[in-house]
């Protein structure tokens, strides 16, 4: 198992790095023909050591980069990496690449409020360049790498990463370890467990899997995560359903996370549910 600074060997050419900062990981796949990178980091000082932690590694030329979607700590890194290693290829969902692109080079109003915000403020943006819809190969010599968006959840344009022969399973924010997951305005709740139902199908009992944010998990502990977006979602559609108006729904749901964490998640589900699934307000 070959280990460098902070990437780590989890599996046949497959590194990851953990990053304290918003608890990131950047991974690395490697084949015969050289790296691909997953995610990198949200800001060009934060990108410079993933280069740097990369190139002490020392397996190879990074040929492409993988945006798995369009929050800024997934993809700011994305300029500074170009710059480290000529311009390779960067890929993300259609529906990605469009809203990087639709931001130009702004950046959120709320990064001022961050810790590192001069970094970010101070970052050049730079988009993915290669988009696709539903499924896309990357090949990389003697390994086939595949980027699969298997629905709407965390955002519409998620990917996964999936590594075959391998047996590793990238998952971006559609699954988090280091604290539950971000249902945020661009979030879809009610669809999130239905696409981890898609991406548990390539995940075995032995798969390992790298979230967004957070260790390394498994089989059993993504399919917790969906279970609790399904009582999320189930318990938005029962409220809904009875009446109950979006204004109650936090004091009136027995939810299986802290009612805090699910206002724009509730915001969002009624929004979302078809009118048939609505009944007039409760008097």
């Amino acid at each position: 198992m070959h280990t460098t600074g902070r990437f780590t060997e989890v599996a046949d050419r497959v590194w990851v790095a953990h990053y304290d900062w918003l608890h990131v990981n950047i991974t690395l796949v490697g084949g015969s023909d050289g790296l691909v990178m997953v995610d990198t980091h949200g800001s060009t000082r934060q990108a410079r050591m993933v280069a740097d932690d990369a190139a002490r590694l020392g397996v190879g030329a990074v040929t492409a980069l993988v945006n798995t979607h369009d929050h800024w700590d997934h993809w700011f890194g994305n300029d500074a990496l170009v710059t480290a290693y000529g311009d390779v290829p960067i890929h993300a969902t259609q529906f990605a690449l469009d809203k990087m692109v639709e931001r130009g080079g702004r950046h959120d109003a709320h990064l001022a409020d961050e810790p590192h915000a001069e970094e970010i403020l101070a970052t050049e943006l730079r988009p993915a360049t290669h988009g696709f819809s539903s499924a896309h190969p990357l090949v990389l010599g003697d390994r086939l790498v595949e980027l699969i968006h298997p629905g709407r959840g965390h955002t519409a344009g998620d990917l996964v990463v999936r590594v075959p022969d391998a047996d590793v399973v990238v998952m971006g924010d559609l699954v988090e370890e280091s604290d539950k997951p971000w249902i945020g305005d661009d979030s879809y709740p009610l669809e999130w467990p239905a696409t981890l139902d898609l991406a548990l199908q390539m995940i075995t009992p032995a798969t390992v899997v790298v979230p967004g944010h957070g260790e390394l998990v498994d089989r059993e502990f993504v399919h917790d995560q969906r279970s609790e977006l399904g009582i999320i979602a189930e318990t938005i559609r029962d409220l809904a359903g009875r009446g109950v108006p979006a204004t109650s729904a936090l004091e009136e749901g027995d939810w299986p996370w802290d009612p805090s964490l699910l206002a724009t998640a509730v915001q969002r589900g009624f929004e979302q549910l078809p009118r048939s699934q609505k009944r007039l307000p409760l008097a």
